[in-house]
């Protein structure tokens, strides 16, 4: 990715506040994957990398360059549970001895990989033809995801962190967020002293960070209602006074408030496109996002499902419209 010059400058500024950028290969759309290593007590990576041997190479080349090694880290932070950040997490940490520090309430998911990716898909498949996507579909996106699992592997938690935990590392405390929304264990580092913040995806600079509908952390019935669980991260993230966000794709932030107040005004805009949809007849979520969308809202369908699906739980809390349950299917309609 060309760097412009306000990039360049934050990641200068990155640099000089102890943080080396690693950008390691992915399989997804989204492209590689910022790995950040900070050089401090002990040396410490934010997030791996997807567990591949191309992601690995890459990960010890760019380790080598900065002068280091796997083997001399004493820390791995795992941002979140999406395999594009963990992938690695097990192999770094069995030829480091590392600890791993993710957020606690995650470790059992993360401890279980192979059987939590399991019932996501469940979860995934049945949401999907619930709210009208056709099953040949569904089945279809499956067997793509089931193709996507060996990205990922099992990591062990050593040190569990919580919402509001001060980690003290070397010359500098980082404050533990916990801000879901793009996935239930967005994790942010917040360094008060340098203005900081390591914000993984929960804010990227070209790209929306899309608040993915997932099963609860804590294992309840349902689903997560991500975009609102979202919009309330974000309010309370818009009131830190962070002059350089450190983000787990593309460039750094100079300006976190700005582009949030930017997201802020795109979700309004689609809710009001949604409402007016929903307003001509009542609608599957899927029929809505096909409207918007196309094709595309087939060949992402969970994808395109979980942004429709979020904005109307907004026009739901507003009072707008309502949910209709027809047997096994589900519709909305203005009230």
């Amino acid at each position: 990715m060309p760097e412009t010059d306000d990039a360049a400058a934050a990641l200068e500024r990155a640099r000089a506040a102890g943080f080396v950028l690693l950008r390691i290969p992915t399989p997804f759309a989204v492209g590689r994957v910022n790995c950040w290593l900070v050089e401090t007590e002990p040396l410490t990576l934010i997030d791996t990398g997807p567990n591949s041997g191309k992601a690995l190479d890459e990960l010890e080349r760019q380790l080598a360059a900065a002068g280091h090694a796997i083997e001399d880290l004493g820390l791995i932070v795992i941002t979140h549970q999406h395999v594009d950040h963990t992938g690695l997490a097990e192999i770094v940490a069995e030829r480091s001895g590392a600890e791993v520090a993710a957020l606690g309430a995650a470790a059992r998911r993360l401890a279980n990989y192979a059987e939590d990716a399991e019932l996501e898909d469940r979860f995934a498949g049945a949401l999907m033809v619930r709210h009208g996507v056709p099953e040949d579909v569904v089945t279809a996106l499956q067997s793509v995801s089931r193709s996507f699992r060996a990205w990922g592997s099992h990591v062990t938690v050593t040190r569990p962190l919580a919402d509001g935990e001060r980690l003290e590392l070397g010359d500098r405390t980082w404050e533990v967020q916990h801000r879901p929304g793009h996935s239930p264990s967005d994790t942010l580092l917040w360094d008060a002293e340098r203005r900081l913040l390591v914000a993984g995806d929960h804010l990227l600079a070209h790209i929306s960070s899309n608040p993915l509908l997932a099963r609860p952390l804590d294992d309840s019935p349902g689903r997560t209602r991500s975009l609102i669980d979202y919009l309330d991260s974000l309010a309370r993230t818009r009131e830190l006074p962070a002059e350089l966000v450190l983000t787990g794709h593309g460039d750094p932030i100079t300006d976190h408030v700005a582009l949030i107040d930017a997201r802020l005004q795109m979700t309004e805009r689609r809710k009001e496109k949604i409402l007016a949809i929903v307003r001509e007849r009542p609608r599957s979520a899927h029929e809505i996002a096909l409207e918007i969308w196309g094709n595309v809202a087939v060949t992402q369908a969970f994808l395109t499902l979980s942004e429709v699906i979020g904005h109307l739980d907004l026009l739901v809390r507003e009072g707008a419209v309502r949910e209709v349950t027809e047997g096994e299917r589900s519709v909305y309609e203005t009230t």
